[in-house]
């Protein structure tokens, strides 16, 4: 028997308390094992991909054989050696793993191939070093020979062309285009809002060790092991327990790592059947740009009527996103974006029409926020340019236009359906009011742009709802074990990942408080599908809330055994916790248990867009200051202050430390991060993403977090029953940095005295905020 730990009863309890993410030390010491930082098996060999050479086209010969015969290389595959199913579509399968065909008895074939963008894996080369794989793969366009056709790059072309991934998505409520005709004020305008690289630090990794009797480990970067695990065994042709998928950490997902990783891990997988012997895949940075898809840039036609106060009265818009060439998480991002259109707004007649483009790009996917932040995006504009137009404060507008309470008789139903009952909006917007000295600002910014004809000032408070839930009502549910060893240590597994948002540590501390124990005596390992089955993807800000209370009810169930144990043997009953589980053991106590946990009360249509897509709502404001450099389109954050609903938080820091991490992400999105595809001409450039590097592609670094960057959370539990009253915090705050967008905005109308609605779409580079300036400047005189 193991001896025994020194690990006394906590007396504070673990949840609730600012513990550190615990891998923080492995992290900064360059320690936490990474998927390429595990040993490699003896004989692993290196796989790279063959990248479409054109946006669109048929393949008609391939030369395989000149590939083959380059120096270090193994073997070389295309969709033919493939046994069993060509798709790693998540939803629709209509997303082949290489581009290739069915023909005549089922086989696959390149030859005759559509390739839908550049970019697209078509084969795959096996070598006996990374670098000789990639130098063969880099031998694509010498050896396709293809036929060239025209191909839609832009979401504009596709809605044009009728051209959708899934079919229009309509969420109606009343009579939306009668209620603007009637309004005393209406206008119609049109913007846009780019797309975003996920840019995760540890790129696209599989590494696939054949096992025994047919079966398969995979260690994989992915936020979805279940996933990999089905459609790994579909393109082996096995059953899915013949799959074992591992993750132990990733460095960073944001959603690109939620269904894109499959094809990662299922080339490997194919590779590593075919040849017998663990094959590695691990592609450049440049690669995972052309071959990954990223978060859907949106265009919005939109029409809006309200009063001289205001309020809306009515709007309609059609949303186009630019889903790539194929699903993926195109219609699920799509609704949820319908869904956070109304964001903290009462719409009493709306219609919100979504389209999702099919477009000869990377397939778009999820991103941090899955199409919430693209929807509310959209109202908090339209609030920005009622505003504007009659002559309001933006914040009023956005005050005015609030979701009522259930005791305020009204005024508190979604478009689609859903009651909002725990609306926390107009007191948490009214407290960083106050705390941010908005009133006063506003006045100073006024002051300082009259007398300065260069630099001027913008300022803007944004709120924030948001639905937390999956979507699809069967994916809220988490399985989790709890296994309480004779030392008194405990292990906890759960079907979570950790992408180093602490998801690891938020469990470990509700296991520990739930057992009375010290954080230091529990301990999360890695995720496997062969310990927790059926695991939804950790995404959707439900890792805590579902984990979480999977893990809780484990806990609790041991728990329960040692009470009934030491109610039975009152001798043992004062024992130290390491003691009373020897005795607990040499008793026969089961020290180990299972836990599961459903989301309650969620129903959804899909059909009518109508049901209770979402458990509660999480909620937040932000104040955004900046200056901007009317000459050169420059801009600066001066200041953003926070505030933002975490409930009952389960660790303050790490939840701080979220909602800054998506604030400065969301900047990046909607100030800096700019997306440019070469247009479709027939030139050698033809449809290719041209920022696909660091070197061409910005992100936000530390020097542009504001000077001034204050963040706090709001002192309110969640009023229905989540873990520990506590509220996801991983997406919501992705649209706190719609303020800086919006501040943006009201400095550059500041240029034409606040008269004209500035045309600026985002990103707002420093070339997008000149030509905004011009505009306004023409429309001014």
């Amino acid at each position: 028997m193991n001896k025994p730990l020194d690990l006394p009863l906590s007396t504070t309890g673990e949840v609730g308390r600012s513990r550190p993410h615990d891998s923080a030390a492995l992290h900064v010491s360059g320690r936490a094992h990474y998927t390429d930082d595990i040993p490699e098996p003896a004989g692993t060999l290196h796989a790279a991909l063959g990248l479409s050479p054109l946006p669109h086209g048929v393949i008609e010969a391939l030369d395989l054989e000149r590939v083959r015969a380059q120096p270090g290389v193994v073997a070389v595959f295309s969709a033919e050696h493939i046994p069993g199913s060509n798709d790693c579509g998540p939803l629709v399968h209509d997303d082949p793993i290489l581009a290739g065909t069915t023909a005549e008895g089922g086989a696959h074939t390149p030859i005759g191939a559509v390739l839908r963008y550049r970019g697209q894996p078509v084969f795959v080369v096996v070598a006996r070093t990374r670098d000789a794989a990639r130098r063969a793969a880099a031998l694509a366009p010498k050896v396709l020979q293809t036929r060239p056709l025209p191909a839609l790059m832009t979401a504009e072309q596709a809605h044009a062309a009728g051209q959708y991934v899934v079919p229009p998505m309509h969420l109606v409520r009343g009579d939306a285009a009668a209620a603007i005709a009637a309004a005393p004020r209406r206008f119609r305008t049109r913007f846009t809002v780019g797309g975003q690289e996920q840019f995760y630090l540890e790129g696209q990794i599989s590494l696939a060790v054949p096992a025994d009797d047919h079966g398969m480990t995979v260690l994989c970067s992915t936020q979805h092991p279940s996933e990999m695990q089905l459609v790994v065994a579909h393109a082996l042709g096995v059953a899915a327990h013949a799959v074992r998928v591992e993750c132990r950490r990733m460095g960073g997902g944001f959603g690109g790592k939620e269904s894109q990783s499959a094809l990662f891990a299922c080339v490997a997988a194919v590779a590593a059947r075919r040849l017998g012997v663990p094959v590695k895949l691990r592609v450049d940075r440049d690669d995972d740009f052309l071959i990954t898809g990223r978060r859907h840039g949106f265009v919005y036609e939109a029409q809006i009527g309200h009063d001289d106060e205001g309020r809306v009265l009515g709007a309609e818009i059609n949303m186009l996103s630019n889903a790539g060439h194929s699903a993926d998480l195109s219609g699920p991002v799509m609704t949820r974006a319908l869904c956070h259109f109304d964001n903290a707004y009462w719409l009493p007649h709306v219609a919100i029409h979504g389209y999702s483009c099919r477009t000869n790009t990377q397939s778009n996917t999820a991103f941090r926020g899955f199409g919430g932040p693209q929807g509310a995006i959209a109202i908090e504009m339209l609030l920005d340019s009622v505003a504007r137009r009659c002559g309001l404060d933006a914040l009023a507008v956005r005050q005015a236009n609030f979701y009522g309470s259930t005791e305020g008789g009204g005024r508190n139903v979604t478009p689609y359906g859903q009651p909002v009952e725990d609306n926390i909006a107009p007191e948490l917007t009214a407290q960083l009011v106050a705390t941010s000295g908005y009133a006063r600002r506003r006045a100073a910014i006024a002051a300082f742009n009259a007398t300065s004809p260069v630099l001027k000032k913008g300022l803007a408070l944004v709120p924030l709802k948001f639905g937390i839930s999956f979507n699809v009502t069967h994916l809220n549910q988490a399985g989790a074990l709890v296994h309480v060893y004779t030392d008194g240590s405990v292990l906890v597994n759960h079907g979570g990942t950790e992408m180093g948002q602490g998801l690891n540590t938020k469990v470990a501390q509700v296991v520990a408080h739930e057992l009375g124990l010290p954080l230091e005596a529990v301990r999360c390992s890695a995720t496997d599908t062969s310990k927790i089955a059926n695991t939804s993807a950790t995404a959707a800000s439900t890792g805590s809330d579902l984990n979480g209370k999977a893990a809780q009810a484990a806990a609790r169930t041991v728990r329960e055994r040692l009470e009934r144990f030491k109610a039975d043997h009152p001798q043992h009953a004062a024992l130290p916790w390491p003691q009373l589980v020897q005795q607990a053991y040499l008793a026969r106590v089961q020290l180990w248990s299972d836990g599961f946990y459903a989301t309650p009360g969620l129903h959804w249509n899909k059909a009518t867009l109508q049901g209770r897509p979402f458990h509660y709502f999480a909620y937040g404001a932000a104040v955004s200051e900046v200056v901007v450099d009317t000459l050169t389109g420059e801009h600066r954050l001066l200041a953003a202050d926070i505030l933002h609903d975490a409930g009952q938080s389960l660790n303050p820091a790490l939840d701080i430390g979220q909602v800054e991490g998506a604030f400065i992400q969301g900047l990046g999105w909607l100030t800096m991060e700019e997306l440019v595809w070469h247009p479709d001409d027939g030139s050698p450039r033809a449809g290719l993403l041209m920022t696909h590097a660091p070197s061409t592609y910005k992100i936000p670094t530390a020097n542009d977090a504001p000077p001034v960057f204050r963040t706090a959370l709001f002192d309110a539990p969640n009023r229905v029953d989540s873990i520990h009253r506590s509220k996801a915090v991983g997406e919501p705050p992705l649209l706190l940095p719609i303020s800086a967008l919006l501040a943006i905005r009201d400095a550059v109308s500041a240029v034409g005295g606040h008269r004209v609605d500035p045309p600026l779409d985002a990103p707002a580079t420093p070339e997008a905020v000149l030509r905004a300036i011009a505009a306004v400047r023409a429309a001014a005189v």
